[in-house]
């Protein structure tokens, strides 16, 4: 499948998204250590397949990661605090809204510290916005345990709905669409 810019082009990277309190941009060398943590973190590997080990995460993670097209870092006073991707839903996977599968599909992840203060939703709104000027009218997919309260609640809020469940990791995933004009207060 081609990648993002050959689908349909869109200048990367954009301009950094500033929201109320937070800065979506791409990484940098000094975001390694925030990504590594999150990666590693047990709290958020709890439904994302695990925490990774640290050692190989330090030997295999660049100097700069996350350098590719719909890969924001979060921001809260010019410290990384999370992250937003923006990719397309592998066909193979199970969950799709269209035959081809292939559907972009928005991700995130958050430190421990920075849960329960509405910066994914936050976030995750401006990623959306973004993605809707740069593809008008292209639907956005969502998936994630419906175990994982939290990340329940924040579809919701960005105005995702439920289009099916499905059994997939050992467990119940929810998969939801979003199109420009849903996100609820």
């Amino acid at each position: 499948m081609p990648d993002e810019t050959t689908v349909n082009p869109v200048a990367w990277p954009p301009a950094p998204i500033k929201t109320g309190r937070l800065v979506l941009r791409e990484a940098e060398a000094r975001d390694r250590a925030a990504l590594i943590e999150l990666a590693a973190s047990p709290e958020v590997g709890t439904y994302v397949g695990g925490a990774r080990p640290r050692d190989e995460l330090e030997r295999a993670m660049p100097e700069v990661p996350g350098q590719r097209f719909g890969f924001f870092v979060a921001e809260l006073d010019a410290t990384a605090i999370g992250m937003i991707t923006l990719d397309r839903r592998d066909p193979e996977r199970k969950g799709h809204i269209r035959s081809e599968g292939g559907e972009p599909e928005l991700g995130y992840l958050f430190l421990p510290q920075a849960w329960g203060r509405g910066y994914a939703t936050e976030a995750c709104a401006a990623a959306l916005d973004w993605f809707a000027d740069a593809h008008p009218g292209e639907p956005v997919v969502l998936s994630t345990q419906t175990a994982n309260a939290a990340s329940m609640r924040v579809a919701a809020k960005l105005g995702f709905t439920e289009v099916e469940r499905f059994e997939d990791y050992g467990a119940e995933q929810w998969l939801g669409v979003w199109s420009r004009g849903t996100t609820s207060d």
